[in-house]
């Protein structure tokens, strides 16, 4: 990838019962950025269990279990096929990274993994039943981030996945928080209650300005509540510490650096673009190893909009979101933004 390439996000729209947006979704395999994706996927979840993902999935999201099983009818595929597959639950996880920094009432993040593994999709949705939601999706049902109607906004961060045990990747966490939780108070709860399959930060605000960090292990959850945030891809806490992978100097250099930009007064546009320029040291661009940044996003739960792009110093376009869950049309099909290997 001597050469920049062109990365296209879509925006996909989705409302309905859950069994419909899984109807639905079974159209989105048409596009390569998810067709592609299936030989791996099938490495990475063939020893996934689907029955036991299946009872977790009754136990804890029996809506989203509904959507798995729209997708194996549109699919005309089986519905124990379709949970090793898409569920999260028992699969293998390569390594990534995340950066998120909330301040002065706003979440802002970069994604960082491999366009090969990438959805490359914005979801608005809007199902019967849990909360409308926004975000990036990561194996048609997960999300990368999103915020919520109620203004929750939560993003996930790498850690380990060395120490594995029966649960859902974080993906599937993000997903399930989005459409039940209200605020941050019910989102750690649920957290401390969900099977964790590897070690992940969990990031979290709401228009309270209040944010959060939950340190999760499959064993163990810590919780930090804080004003300001600052999160990458390691733990802090004294009784996680030992769960880190033994490098994570680039973690801490990144962690450095938000503590700086956390004492300076900054727009939402400014943060975006901090975030985003590919001379910042927040911007990877490693994406052969995992390790590139491909979308940028600041999120403002008390208006209920986002500012999105992707790949490198790519012009933001700003969304209302308020907008789209009082029922205005967004009229936008694609973002669209250039990637290039260091």
């Amino acid at each position: 990838m001597k050469d920049a390439e062109d990365l296209v996000v879509r925006m996909v729209y989705l409302e309905g019962d859950h069994t419909q947006i899984g109807i639905d979704q079974s159209k989105e395999l048409e596009y390569e950025s998810l067709r592609k994706q299936v030989n791996l996927l099938q490495r990475s979840t063939e020893h996934a269990d689907a029955s036991k993902g299946k009872r977790a999935l009754q136990r804890i999201a029996p809506t989203l279990l509904n959507e798995l099983k729209g997708l194996a009818k549109g699919l005309s595929t089986p519905i124990e096929t379709i949970i090793k597959r898409y569920s999260g639950y028992n699969m293998l996880f390569p390594k990534m990274g995340c950066t998120a920094l909330v301040r002065d009432g706003h979440y802002v993040g970069n994604y960082d993994f491999s366009p090969d593994l990438y959805d490359a999709r914005l979801v608005f949705l809007k199902p019967t039943y849990g909360f409308a939601s926004v975000g990036f999706s990561h194996q048609l049902i997960g999300r990368l981030d999103g915020m919520n109607e109620k203004g929750l906004v939560v993003g996930l961060h790498f850690v380990n996945n060395t120490e594995k045990e029966e649960g859902f990747s974080a993906p599937t966490i993000v997903r399930i928080l989005l459409e039940s939780c209200r605020n941050i108070d019910e989102a750690i709860t649920t957290l401390m209650t969900l099977p964790h399959a590897h070690c992940y930060n969990y990031s979290l605000t709401d228009r309270s300005g209040e944010s959060a960090v939950v340190e999760a292990s499959p064993r163990f959850q810590v919780t930090t509540r804080t004003t300001c945030l600052s999160c990458t891809n390691h733990f802090e806490s004294k009784r996680l510490r030992g769960e880190n992978r033994q490098q994570i100097s680039g973690s801490l250099k990144r962690k450095e650096h938000l503590k700086t930009m956390l004492v300076k007064k900054a727009s939402p546009w400014s943060l975006y673009h901090q975030f985003n320029n590919d001379g910042s040291p927040l911007f990877y661009k490693d994406y052969q190893a995992y390790f590139g940044t491909l979308h940028t996003v600041v999120y403002s739960p008390k208006e209920l909009s986002l500012i999105v792009g992707v790949g490198e110093n790519c012009d933001p376009r700003m969304f209302s979101f308020k907008d789209y869950v009082d029922g205005s049309p967004i009229p936008f099909r694609f973002l669209q933004g250039s990637i290039k290997q260091a």
